[in-house]
């Protein structure tokens, strides 16, 4: 083919040429380096290509490990036949388990009438012992009713509940097959790193023996089910009837139960969680020697940091567990630990947050000594507290409400804050259901775009301390709040009850100019 040259063209050539010109000029006026460092600039070297990655083939892992994969049907009599998901009733979680975690549609009757019967989940889990122990999750496994499980080579065996820990969601089942079953080895999930590939087993919607593959997309994550949240999320597909299924890693290993996913389309989306291997030995060792898990106890109800609170607790970050409230009578209590207290380490381990705390104290034995280091006023110290049991229902919440209104109400201004506070007297004390002999001051108005405002103070709220100290009545409130004021652009921290609940609010004193 011939091509001819337009006049267009021979324009860009010449304007391009006058580019290069332009760029050889520049190196040659400006550049005193070496011929050959010249050279280079004007030839530099190409980028390095790698070697493309291939993708992993995950046939000979499941070969070895699907026959220790399990299906389990749960059947519960119809007098038991709610769900019992492990998240609080009618909570977007329990809503969420309901739907995709075992729950089946009612039989149909005669004219489209529902036929009541006992209900059925179906699920997964998994041998870890050649004799027949299976792990699995807890809301799988419903009371009151019989556990089938039904192994790769289609034998159904009737199964027996060792043992239940619903604040981790794992459950512990025994099966008698007569003779040894092929069975997985749980793994470290501490070695489980972001972006690394994941296998997931089990039976959705009663299809057995189905794989999914996809990354480790985040550590850590809490998902609302408790303090000893602390999952694996993934983005292998996860659906009803994998819950309790093993979660593997590239070797083989066990490194996660899948438990949950988010939805909020109605199928999978690539967000599921399974709870890490090395919390399920511990538990699973546990149910074993005992049937149950044993937990230390300390008794007392802390929050996480911010920086507002941070700053008014003195503290140069905002890590640690914030003491809102001590259980009278208990391990907390005795040792001395007090509310405005930051929990900082459990012995060597650093406490980043509550929900460090809670797994460090339960994952201690009950009747064990723990050191706890706390900052108080800005101090460091030491505490020795020797742990209690944790018992199922420790807290009781109270109810919460409004003070009635009373006309001659004594009133005082909290300084800059922007609070109206009233005496705690009998008609506050029940309508707020308050026990006798509370000391403090009721938060009666918040004016609004204040500061006490901006932080979340309400009315009703009991402010109870100041910082680290016990305040008795609106006087002391309203004096330690003017004192805090004394120092503009600082933040003031208020121990608070609400609802029954003690924590802290960090409230920030307005510069002045």
């Amino acid at each position: 083919m011939t091509t001819t040259s337009t006049p267009s063209r021979r324009r860009r050539a010449g304007f391009a040429a006058v580019l290069m010109a332009g760029t050889a000029l520049g190196s040659l006026a400006f550049w005193e380096g070496s011929a050959g460092a010249q050279q280079a600039a004007i030839n530099p070297a190409p980028i390095t290509r790698q070697a493309a990655v291939a993708l992993p083939g995950f046939a000979d892992l499941v070969d070895r490990v699907r026959p220790a994969v399990v299906t389990i049907t749960a059947t519960e009599r119809a007098a038991n036949a709610s769900a019992r998901s492990p998240f609080p009733e009618g909570s977007e979680q329990d809503q969420m388990f309901r739907r995709f975690f075992g729950d089946q549609a009612p039989q149909r009757g005669g004219q489209g009438q529902e036929r009541p019967r006992g209900g059925r989940a179906l699920g997964s889990g998994f041998v870890v012992k050649a004799d027949g122990t299976i792990v699995t999750n807890n809301h799988v496994v419903r009371e009151g009713g019989t556990v089938t499980v039904t192994l790769e080579d289609g034998r159904e065996l009737p199964a027996r509940v060792v043992g239940r820990d619903p604040r981790t969601d794992i459950a512990v089942l025994k099966v008698d097959a007569g003779a040894p079953l092929p069975f997985l080895e749980l793994g470290d999930s501490a070695r489980a790193r972001v972006g690394d590939w994941v296998v997931a087993v089990g039976n959705p919607f009663g299809l057995g023996g189905t794989v999914t593959t996809g990354v480790v997309s985040a550590r850590g994550r809490n998902i609302g089910q408790g303090p000893y949240d602390d999952f694996l999320q993934i983005d292998a597909s996860i659906n009803s009837g994998n819950s309790g299924g093993p979660l593997f890693a590239l070797d083989g290993s066990v490194i996660g139960v899948n438990t949950a996913i988010f939805s909020p389309t109605g199928g999978s989306v690539g967000i599921g969680f399974a709870i890490p291997s090395n919390m399920v030995r511990q538990v699973v060792t546990q149910i074993e020697e005992n049937g149950r898990v044993e937990r230390g106890f300390l008794g007392a109800t802390t929050q996480n940091l911010t920086p507002a609170l941070a700053s008014a607790m003195r503290l140069p970050r905002p890590e640690g567990a914030l003491v809102g409230d001590i259980q009278p009578d208990s391990p907390a209590a005795r040792s001395g630990l007090r509310p405005g207290d930051v929990v900082t380490k459990v012995g060597e381990t650093a406490v980043a947050n509550p929900r460090d705390l809670a797994r460090l104290i339960g994952d201690s034995r009950p009747g064990s000594t723990v050191q706890l280091t706390v900052q108080r006023d800005g101090q460091p110290r030491d505490l020795s507290v020797t742990l209690a049991t944790l018992q199922d229902g420790e807290s009781n919440p109270a109810r919460g409400g409004k003070p009635g209104q009373r006309g001659e109400r004594e009133q005082q201004r909290g300084g800059p804050v922007g609070v109206a506070l009233a005496p705690i007297d009998e008609r506050a004390r029940q309508a707020l259901n308050l026990p006798e002999g509370a000391r403090g001051a009721v938060v009666a108005q918040v004016r609004p775009e204040s500061p006490a405002a901006a932080a979340g103070l309400r009315e009703g709220d009991v402010i109870v301390g100041v910082g680290s100290r016990d305040v008795a009545d609106v006087n002391a409130v309203a004096t330690a709040i003017r004192e805090a004021g004394r120092q503009p652009g600082t933040a003031v921290a208020l121990r608070i009850i609400r609802e029954g609940q003690s924590a802290f609010v960090a409230v920030q004193i307005p510069a002045r100019g």
